[in-house]
């Protein structure tokens, strides 16, 4: 059974007023007066508005689950300690100016790409699935492609930007576009053409390094994975949890594809573009790119055409019944941008959708 790594990138907010703080470097001092353990699990990001968490690799969901809600009160209690609070948010919904962590790896990013990084305060969720060699790894990336926008569909979370309501479910995904390397990849078609292109981005000197091949899927230079980028972070646990079960069952679905010499689906970078920006403006709400035709289809189609194009691998995998329940869940309460949009219609201020989100970080990680 293919093990999963899942990495979260949360938001450091004041506790009384929601507005993010440049606190990182404290969170991290306060997690290694800890146990070891914490201080392999936490790391700095791009900007100091963010602390990042990686799990240990799992086969099993409910070791997952558990971890990641580990992770996640153990990140609360840790920003606690500093006298800050964390939130499961893909932006901040209050204005912020983000402050870039130190380091010269980030300097000459900042020297390099200006307003594009300063601005650079998102969040996200990348998984990690292991795979039995890198051209097994290059033939899921290959098929997983047409995919990838429902996944940011299901996991959006970023309704709001600099105070003001975005218009978009997922306006992460359109910051993070600004990168060069960012989107989907066309198809490789074999790990040796993979690695070739990687090889000659770097060698523009336009990227730093490996490192900053932002393919929304990509093989992972430090694992034996393939890692996906697409989603933001995802409000609840239970949220995190199905992306990575459903993540898992693409790629597996993907690797027995290849192994029947099945060839993947021919969309263009282009449309695959399209799919992402559909599926980051509207969410669930409206109708997304269907990855059979790249025609719209209303959403919920959409992700149940996912769930049965991954369903022998979950059913395998004895993930079945519990993605089933949780898909459910997300179908009916909508993703986080519903239920932050939700909060502010209640609550009519933006520092209460931070508090609230601060609170269901906490209380839904026990």
């Amino acid at each position: 059974m293919r093990s999963v790594g899942v990495e979260e990138e949360l938001l450091l907010v004041d506790a009384e007023t929601g507005e993010p703080r440049a606190v990182s470097a404290a969170v991290l001092a306060a997690a290694s007066r800890g146990s070891a353990e914490d201080e392999q699990v936490f790391e700095a990001e791009l900007q100091r508005e963010q602390l990042e968490f990686a799990t240990r690799p799992q086969t099993r969901m409910e070791d997952l689950a558990a971890e990641i809600r580990r992770c996640r009160v153990e990140a609360a209690q840790h920003a606690e300690d500093t006298g800050v609070a964390v939130a499961a948010l893909a932006t901040s919904p209050l204005p912020v100016s983000p402050s870039v962590a130190v380091g010269s790896r980030y300097h000459w990013m900042a020297e390099r790409f200006g307003l594009t990084l300063q601005e650079q305060l998102t969040c996200g969720c990348h998984v990690h699935v292991s795979v039995d060699s890198d051209d097994e790894g290059v033939a899921v990336l290959d098929r997983i492609r047409p995919w990838l926008s429902v996944l940011l569909a299901l996991s959006a979370n970023s309704p709001f930007w600099q105070g003001q309501d975005s218009r978009y479910s997922s306006y992460r995904s359109q910051v993070w576009g600004r990168w060069p390397s960012a989107g989907p990849a066309g198809i490789f078609g074999s790990a040796d053409r993979y690695h070739r292109q990687v090889r000659d981005l770097v060698g523009t000197g336009v990227l730093r390094d490996e490192g900053m091949i932002y393919f929304d899927a990509r093989l992972s230079h430090r694992y034996p994975t393939v890692e996906i980028r697409v989603a933001d972070v995802c409000l609840d646990p239970d949220s995190t949890v199905l992306h990575a079960v459903l993540v898992r069952g693409l790629v597996e679905t993907a690797a027995r594809q290849w192994q029947a010499g099945e060839p993947p689906a021919r969309h263009s970078q282009s449309m695959l573009r399209l799919a992402a920006w559909q599926a980051a403006r509207y969410g669930l709400d409206a109708r997304l790119l269907h990855p059979a035709t790249m025609r719209p289809a209303p959403a919920e189609t959409v992700v149940r055409a996912l769930f049965d194009h991954v369903r022998e691998a979950l059913d395998d995998h004895g993930d079945t019944k519990p993605a089933q329940e949780a898909l459910a869940g997300v179908l009916r309460g909508g993703n986080g941008a519903a239920v932050q949009r939700a909060i502010l219609e209640r609550t009519g201020t933006l520092r209460e959708v931070v508090a609230e989100c601060v609170r269901r970080t906490r209380e839904q990680s026990p």
